[in-house]
């Protein structure tokens, strides 16, 4: 079959995931310290969820390629709450922010053309890119006693540049003079701040949001799967910011866009005002397990060869193991001789070895039994 040239990645298993599918076909309980889904992680979720979506106005169906006002209005008052002033006519629904990266690839590149991700982070970035026809241009994150964006080393040439903020898995957020030197680039910025409700501690030089930062274009993106811990929900957004006649040319452009896909289901949409302020509880829950987990994670580390790297929010920590095996080697002996799951840097594109990535959204008895093995290792 001619398939698209898009799928030409190798789709054989590495050996750590045939090594994890070996273990449970034979019914091994894994101590899993990659959790990426808070629905799985023993959080409680209430059952007004399901009771936001007993409204008869979910049957009636009024498409907007923005979203339906309602719902717009309530993404409006979860900045409001934080103290951002966001206007619903700057808000855009998506269904994920998965389609939100597609969109944004849509609006700002041409198919050949180039957008600027970070260096480690996202996973995703080169599928979503190729699966728009453009390719990625990687810049680094540098790490000296904290994580920094050398932006003298950005490549030229890229349409865009993407930021994750915090940025997963390291956990670092941008901070105030580093966004005044992007800004001067001059190009197009998507920032993606799923985890930024989820900060460890105050630092007045961080910046958490870009919604308010209208010196160029820029495009705040986020959603219910971690403000509120409901990735089934399948309700994402994009806020607009910028000079003003910029900004309503590309909201202009990115309702074209939506509007010839249609994706965000009414039903989340009508519920969406209840799922935000459910998510407030489910919130306050995972920011207390990542920061217990954390505090932990030093406690049994400290006095080992074993270095967490500064992490300033996110679901996630890591590890710098003693470069004296490679990271898989590492975490294929967790997993093989004490059925521990962590994930190794690589898969997040670190430039050097030797890093374990570690969730801290890991269920507590799991986590701590998990680190055990981790400690023993090191």
């Amino acid at each position: 079959m001619p398939f698209s040239a898009r799928f030409h990645w190798n789709t054989k298993p590495n050996r750590l995931s045939e090594a994890l599918a070996r273990k449970r076909a034979e019914g091994v309980a894994i101590l899993d310290l990659t959790q990426s889904n808070p629905t799985q992680a023993g959080f409680q979720y209430p059952m007004e969820i399901a009771d936001a979506f007993a409204d008869s106005s979910v049957l009636r169906y009024d498409p907007s390629p923005r979203g339906m006002r309602a719902a717009r209005e309530a993404v409006s008052r979860y900045y409001c709450a934080r103290g951002r002033m966001v206007s619903p006519e700057r808000i855009l629904l998506t269904a994920s922010t998965s389609e939100a990266y597609s969109y944004l690839f849509k609006l700002l590149t041409n198919p050949g053309e180039s957008v600027l991700v970070p260096r480690p982070s996202y996973p995703l970035f080169e599928y979503l890119a190729t699966m728009e026809s453009i390719a990625v241009q990687q810049y680094p994150l540098r790490y000296d006693e904290g994580w920094s964006i050398p932006v003298d080393e950005i490549p030229e040439g890229a349409s865009a540049l993407a930021l994750v903020n915090p940025n997963n898995p390291t956990g670092s957020f941008l901070k105030a003079h580093e966004l005044a030197q992007l800004a001067r680039l001059g190009m197009p910025v998507i920032c993606d701040e799923v985890f930024s409700d989820y900060g460890f501690g105050e630092d007045a030089k961080r910046v958490t949001t870009l919604v308010d930062f209208d010196e160029i274009l820029s495009f705040s993106m986020s959603g219910l799967s971690k403000v509120a811990g409901l990735p089934q929900m399948k309700l994402g957004w994009i806020v607009i910011n910028g000079p003003e006649a910029e900004a309503h040319d590309a909201m202009e452009k990115l309702e074209w866009i939506a509007d010839t896909y249609l994706s965000v289901g009414a039903p989340v949409q009508c519920a969406a005002a209840k799922l935000l302020e459910v998510g407030e509880d489910i919130q306050r829950q995972i920011r207390t397990r990542t920061w217990s987990n954390l505090t932990h994670m030093r406690e049994v580390l400290r006095g080992t060869a074993g270095g967490i790297l500064k992490v300033e929010g996110g679901w996630y920590a890591t590890v710098r193991m003693p470069r004296v095996r490679t990271e898989e080697e590492y975490a294929l002996e967790l997993l093989e001789t004490n059925d521990v799951l962590v994930q190794p840097g690589y898969f997040y594109d670190f430039e050097s070895e030797a890093y374990l990535v570690i969730s801290l959204l890991t269920e507590e008895a799991v986590f701590r039994k998990g680190m055990t093995h981790v400690r023993a290792m090191l």
